[in-house]
C-alpha cells in the first residue's frame, strides 16, 4: 500500500508541527543542558518529531496509542503540556502518567478528551501485544454493540525497527493480520538498536518483513519530511478507519539525540554518522518547506524563540514540583475487589455432586449468559473438543465462536492481549494448555500485566482470568506435569487461586470474575474428574449460581481432637491442590491429632487462619506437590517461623517433590518424585515425636 496522495497540507498544521518540533528540540537542549538534574534515564524524540506530530495529529478521542519510550512528540503532539511530561522526567508525585514511579515517556492516560494510552513498559516491542489486544477488543465490542463510537476506533502502536525481531511481536502481527483487526503498526526506522546497526541486527527491514503477514497491509514513507509523513498517515488512519483492516507503516527516521541520557551518542558513533543524521533533522526540513511556500522567517524564528522559553518554564516549575511521598509507595498494586465475603448458597438442597471440571465450565457458562463482555480463548478450547480435558466443553457450542474460540500456539499472545482487552472494558477468561507452558508468556505477565496498575496509578488494572492446568499423575511426563505455583507467586501484582474441589472452583472462579486484578486460576489435572485414587471429595455438591467465595480465605478441613490440641499432642499441615488429598489419607493414622488447612488461595494467602492454627498446635508441615529448594512452601514455612515462632514446639517443616528438573514419564519413578499419603505420614509420626 504505497503513498499516492499528494493533498496539500495547511500552513496551519504546518506551523503547529514546527512550533511544536521546536518544543522538543527546546526540551532536549534543556535536559541536556540540566543533566545533574534530570538524573533519572530518558530518552528524547529528536531526529523522529515529523512523523510522530503526523500521526498524532490524526487521532481522535475514540483511538488508542501506544507510545514507545522516544515518542514524547506524539504525547505533545495528542494534546499533553511539556510541564506534564517533566514531571515524570524528573519523577514527581504530580506526574499524571505513573506518580513518578515510570521514565520519561512512558505514559497511560484516560484522558476522555484524547486518545487513550495503556500502560507502557520498557521492555521493547512487547507493548505490540497488549495494544493488539486493544484492536481485538474493540473489534469485539463493535461486533456485540456493547459501545457505540462517533468515530470508528483506530489503534496504533509504535515501535523501533529493530524491535520487530522480537517473536513476540510475531504473535501481534500474525493474530491482527488474521484476524483483520483496526490497527496501525507504526514502525520508526532510525538504523539504530542501543549500539547495535541495522547491519548487525536484521535481514531487512519492517516493511520487506511483514510481507509474508497476508492480510497485513504495508507503506513506506520518509519520516523526517512532515508533509509526506503527514499525507502517508492520514492515508493510513482514514484507511484503517474506514475498512477495519491492519496495517504497518514504516518510516525512515533518524536518531539526533542519545539512545538515552545514560548511553550516549559519543559512546559508539562516529562523527561521519552523526552528521547524516543531522542532515536529516526534520525541524530543519519543515523549516525550508515553510521558507519556499512563504512562510515569514521572522515568525519562525519568533516561534523557536517562544518554544524554548515555554520550555523553560516548565522545567523551572517542573523541577520545584513536589516528589511523591513515601507512604504512597505501596498505593495501586491491586484494585480493591468487591468481592470480600462469602455469599450465595454452597450446597443447595436437593443438590447434585460435580466433578471440578464441571464446576468450572457450569461457571463460565453462567458468567458469559450474565456478561456480554465475557469471552474465552485459548488453545484447543473451542467448538471442536472444547478443551483437552474438556474442561470447556459445549461452551463454544453455545455461545459461537466469536466468544469462545481457538487460538494459535501463542502463550504470549493469549496472555499479554487480556491487557488491552481489560482496558477497553471486556473480561477476557484464557487458558494455556498446560502449566509447563506458561513460560512464553511469563514475559507478558511480568512486563505488562503486573505493574500495569501500579504504574498507570491504578488506571489500568488488567482484569482478567488465565485458567492453567497444572500437576502431576498418570504418567504426563516431563513438559505436562510440572508445578508453577513458585514462578508465579514471585510475580508482584497478580493474584493466584487454586481450588481443590467443585465448590471451591465455582466460588472461586465467580470471585476471580469480579475481582479488578489479574487472577490465575491453577487447576489440578488430577483433580478435574476424581480420577486419581483418593479424590473422590474433589466432587461436592454444585453450589448455586449466586455463590461467590472471596480469594484468601482459607479452610480447615480436618479439625484436630480439642482434647489432643489441649494436651499439645496435635500438629497442622498447611497444603493445597493434591496435596489436600494427602493430607486426608494420612491423618486416618493418627486418632484427631492432625488438622488440615487447604489454603485454596497462593496470593492473597490466608496467613492469619494459618497463623492462629500454627499457635494452637505448635507442630506445623506445609506440604506442597512442587519441588521444595526456593519454593513457594519453604518461603510461607519461613513466615511462619517468623510470626510463631514463641509458640512452636518444634522447626516449622516443608514435604514436597524431590529436587529434580521435571517430572519423569516413568510411573516408578513419578511415585519416586511425588509426595504421597504414605510419605507423610512419616513425617507427621517424625514429628508428633517432638
Amino acid at each position: 500500500m504505497e503513498n499516492t496522495l499528494h493533498e496539500k497540507v495547511s500552513q496551519d498544521i504546518l506551523l503547529k508541527a514546527y512550533n511544536h518540533m521546536m518544543l522538543a528540540k527546546a526540551m532536549a537542549d534543556i535536559y541536556e543542558e540540566n543533566r545533574n538534574i534530570c538524573k533519572y534515564v530518558h530518552s528524547t524524540s529528536r531526529g523522529h518529531e515529523a512523523i510522530q506530530l503526523a500521526t498524532a495529529y490524526q487521532l481522535k478521542k475514540e483511538d488508542w496509542i501506544s507510545p514507545y519510550y522516544r515518542d514524547e512528540s506524539i504525547l505533545l503532539g495528542i494534546g499533553f503540556e511539556p510541564y506534564q511530561l517533566m514531571l515524570q522526567l524528573l519523577a514527581k508525585a504530580e506526574d499524571p502518567f505513573s506518580g513518578g514511579r515510570s521514565y520519561y515517556s512512558h505514559p497511560s492516560s484516560r484522558d476522555e478528551n484524547k486518545p487513550k494510552i495503556i500502560h507502557q513498559s520498557s521492555a521493547t516491542g512487547m507493548q505490540t501485544i497488549p495494544t493488539t489486544g486493544v484492536a481485538q477488543g474493540i473489534k469485539y465490542i463493535q461486533e456485540f454493540n456493547l459501545q457505540s463510537f462517533e468515530n470508528n476506533p483506530v489503534v496504533i502502536c509504535s515501535l523501533g525497527d529493530n524491535s520487530v525481531t522480537e517473536g513476540e511481536v510475531s504473535e501481534a502481527l500474525q493474530f491482527a493480520a488474521l484476524h483483520q483487526l483496526p490497527i496501525i503498526f507504526l514502525v520508526q526506522d532510525n538504523e539504530w538498536g542501543i549500539s547495535v546497526t541495522k547491519e548487525e541486527a536484521r535481514t531487512c527491514d519492517a516493511y520487506d518483513f511483514v510481507a509474508g503477514f497476508t492480510g497485513l497491509g504495508r507503506m513506506r514513507v520518509d519520516g523526517t519530511d512532515f508533509v509526506e509523513s503527514f499525507e502517508a498517515m492520514k492515508k493510513a488512519v482514514d484507511f484503517v478507519r474506514t475498512e477495519r483492516k491492519p496495517l504497518v507503516v514504516c518510516a525512515k527516521t533518524v536518531l539526533i539525540g542519545h539512545h538515552t541520557s545514560g548511553v550516549r551518542r559519543e559512546f559508539y558513533r562516529d562523527e561521519e554518522d552523526l552528521t547524516k543524521h543531522r542532515a536529516k533533522d526534520p525541524g530543519e526540513i519543515l523549516r525550508k518547506h515553510l521558507l519556499e511556500s512563504g512562510a515569514d522567517e521572522d515568525l519562525l524564528k519568533q516561534i523557536t524563540k517562544k518554544a524554548r522559553l515555554e520550555a523553560e518554564e516548565a522545567f523551572e516549575r517542573a523541577k520545584n514540583a513536589e516528589d511523591p511521598k513515601p507512604e504512597t509507595v505501596m498505593k495501586h498494586v491491586f484494585t480493591p475487589t468487591p468481592i470480600t465475603e462469602e455469599t450465595g448458597t454452597r450446597e443447595p438442597e436437593g443438590g447434585e455432586k460435580i466433578v471440578m471440571v464441571d464446576a468450572a465450565i457450569h461457571a463460565v457458562q453462567e458468567l458469559m449468559w450474565k456478561h456480554p463482555e465475557a469471552l474465552l480463548y485459548g488453545q484447543d478450547v473451542g467448538e471442536r473438543i472444547g478443551g483437552v480435558f474438556r474442561e470447556t466443553v459445549t461452551l463454544g457450542k453455545k455461545f459461537g465462536n466469536k466468544r469462545v474460540f481457538n487460538t494459535a500456539i501463542q502463550e504470549a499472545y493469549i496472555i499479554g492481549s487480556t491487557a488491552g482487552m481489560s482496558a477497553v472494558g471486556l473480561k477476557p477468561i484464557v487458558e494455556v494448555q498446560f502449566a509447563d507452558y506458561i513460560y512464553p508468556g511469563i514475559n507478558q505477565l511480568i512486563t505488562e500485566i503486573s505493574k500495569s496498575s501500579y504504574l498507570s496509578q491504578g488506571k489500568f488494572p488488567v482484569s482478567n482470568i488465565i485458567r492453567v492446568p497444572i500437576g502431576a499423575y498418570g504418567g504426563g511426563g516431563p513438559y505436562h506435569s510440572g508445578s508453577v505455583e513458585s514462578i508465579l507467586a514471585n510475580i508482584k501484582g497478580i493474584k493466584i487461586a487454586y481450588p481443590s474441589n467443585a465448590a471451591d472452583f465455582k466460588g472461586l472462579l465467580k470471585a476471580a470474575y469480579y475481582d479488578p486484578n489479574p487472577v490465575i486460576m491453577l487447576e489440578h489435572k488430577g483433580l478435574y474428574w476424581s480420577k486419581v485414587p483418593g479424590t473422590e471429595d474433589a466432587k461436592t455438591i454444585e453450589p448455586a449460581e449466586d455463590y461467590i467465595l472471596p480469594l484468601g480465605k482459607g479452610k480447615i478441613v480436618i479439625e484436630a481432637d480439642k482434647n489432643e490440641t489441649e494436651k499439645g499432642r496435635t500438629l497442622l499441615v498447611v497444603t493445597y491442590g493434591m496435596g489436600v488429598y494427602w493430607a486426608k489419607e494420612a491423618v486416618k493414622n493418627f486418632n484427631g491429632r492432625v488438622e488440615v488447612i487447604d489454603l485454596r488461595t497462593i496470593i492473597p494467602l490466608d496467613e492469619e487462619l494459618v497463623f492462629e492454627r500454627v499457635k494452637a498446635h505448635g507442630k506445623c508441615i506445609v506440604l506442597t506437590e512442587e519441588q521444595l529448594n526456593n519454593s513457594f512452601a519453604e518461603a510461607f514455612a519461613h513466615r511462619i517461623s517468623k510470626n510463631c515462632f514463641k509458640y512452636l514446639d518444634a522447626p516449622v517443616e516443608t514435604m514436597g517433590s524431590l529436587d529434580v528438573p521435571a517430572v519423569p514419564i516413568n510411573l516408578v519413578l513419578e511415585k519416586e518424585m511425588l509426595p504421597n499419603a504414605e510419605k507423610l505420614s512419616k513425617k507427621i509420626e517424625e514429628m508428633l515425636q517432638y
